[in-house]
């Protein structure tokens, strides 16, 4: 393979990984690198991947042979066992079309249904799906939030109708979660007449590569009849006490480009750390 972490180091605009996805900035390392290409293909989690909550087993793995590199880019492909193969570009986008080439032949090599380029740079990019990797350190207050409670202290009734807001948010991943609240942490909810209307969870916390407590992403969404009443916005700071309780150093997020999370944390005075984009192909 042959591969240099002091080739592609230089040429990452956003601190994001294959299989991993976005890091804190300081837990960037060759070692981290080794340690994913060491597991590739053995369904092996890291102890500190985000995804492990999940599943008990990692379905997304670096094909290391086919990684090509020199001193102006890096790609690096990815397959999951759903059959996407992805190509990670590190590099300038000048280098967007040979990474196309390599996903469609890769795909076809591996047999993937799908063929995706993922390339990271500083700005969104109007010709594809661009999402904004955010930070938020719990180096500043996160004050307690009044009127947002934890689903499962909610009374029986209450907690019942988390059922239907489930299904009405389920293009927002919030069927899954209901599939397995009793596997994952505490979810926070907002409560309106007598049922649930906005939801964020599960709120767990795990250590990353350099030590750090890293709170988790969420789910994250209010029913569409209750926006614009500021539910979002007390939703999303509850979360944020309830990591700065739990101890957690930092949160990263993804959010997509000029989307209602998107807006809200740019708000809340998140740092930007760039933007990853997607294509397929």
């Amino acid at each position: 393979m042959g591969f240099r972490w002091d080739w592609m180091r230089p040429r990452m605009s956003v601190p994001c990984l294959p299989t991993l996805g976005p890091l804190h900035p300081e837990g960037l390392s060759s070692e981290l690198m080794d340690d994913v290409f060491a597991v590739a293909g053995t369904g092996e989690f890291l102890p500190h991947d985000k995804d492990r909550r999940w599943s008990d087993r990692k379905g997304e793995w670096v094909v290391v042979n086919d990684i090509v590199q020199d001193r102006e880019r890096t790609l690096i492909p990815t397959l999951t066992d759903r059959g996407v193969l992805r190509v990670h570009l590190y590099g300038s986008r000048g280098h967007l079309f040979e990474a196309q080439e390599a996903a469609a032949k890769l795909a076809a090599v591996h047999g993937a249904g799908k063929a995706r380029v993922v390339w990271f740079q500083e700005g969104p990019d109007a010709s594809a799906a661009c999402t904004r990797v955010q930070l938020r350190s719990f180096d500043r207050p996160a004050p307690a939030v009044d009127g947002i409670g934890v689903l499962s202290e909610a009374a029986a009734g209450v907690a019942g109708t988390f059922d239907d807001f489930s299904a009405n948010l389920a293009d927002e991943g919030f069927a899954f979660l209901n599939s397995r609240l009793d596997t994952v942490g505490p979810v926070l909810v907002a409560v309106r007449d007598g049922r649930v209307v906005g939801a964020i969870g599960p709120m767990e916390t795990m250590s990353d590569p350099i030590g750090q407590v890293r709170l988790l992403p969420q789910y994250f969404g209010v029913l569409p009849e209750c926006r614009g009443l500021g539910l979002g916005r007390l939703l999303w700071r509850a979360a944020m006490h309830w990591g700065q309780e739990h101890g957690a150093d930092y949160q990263l997020l993804q959010t997509t480009v000029g989307g209602p999370s998107d807006r809200l944390c740019r708000s809340e005075g998140l740092v930007d750390l760039g933007f990853v984009c997607a294509l397929d192909v």
